[in-house]
């Protein structure tokens, strides 16, 4: 089985966040959703209040594993068996920065894991986790970035 992990801090998982994994599908018989739990970053929603909205997304899809991950992610690949992390990338800025871990990861793991870099849709380029955050502390209605499941989140 070919599995693919999708790193980040999905805080919150946006529409851009929703149409990497439904592509990853098609390349991948897996894709796990390692949401990233760091105690020195702030976020707006605590970690398993992203768990419960990813899970609700993918209620129904059996191939996406939701799961909180504090660590290394070569090491969580390692314990999926994963052959490859799916990023996606938006801009020159988001492509140097994957390129980058893709590059330390590969070193750490005597690259046995592959980096797969899926480029963002045109109309999702501008959507980003911390725009919705920023519009969400405004009041403003931001159903048009999330994935219908969250649409209660816009207040």
């Amino acid at each position: 089985m070919r599995t693919a992990i999708f790193p980040g801090s999905f805080d919150p998982f946006t529409l851009g966040h929703a149409d990497i994994v439904s592509r990853g599908l098609r390349l991948f018989d897996k894709v796990v959703i390692a949401i990233g739990v760091n105690p020195d970053k702030k976020t707006l929603f605590s970690p398993e209040e992203r768990l419960q909205q990813i899970q609700a997304c993918y209620a129904h899809e059996p191939r996406v594993e939701v799961l909180l991950w504090q660590g290394l992610m070569v090491d969580l690949a390692r314990q999926w068996q994963a052959d490859c992390f799916l990023k996606g990338v938006r801009s020159v800025v988001d492509f140097e920065y994957e390129r980058t871990m893709a590059s330390i990861n590969a070193k750490i793991s005597d690259s046995s894991i592959e980096t797969c870099l899926l480029y963002a849709r045109p109309e999702l380029e501008a959507v980003q986790s911390s725009v919705v955050r920023e519009l969400l502390h405004h009041k403003a209605d931001v159903k048009a970035f999330l994935p219908e499941a969250l649409h209660y989140l816009s207040k």
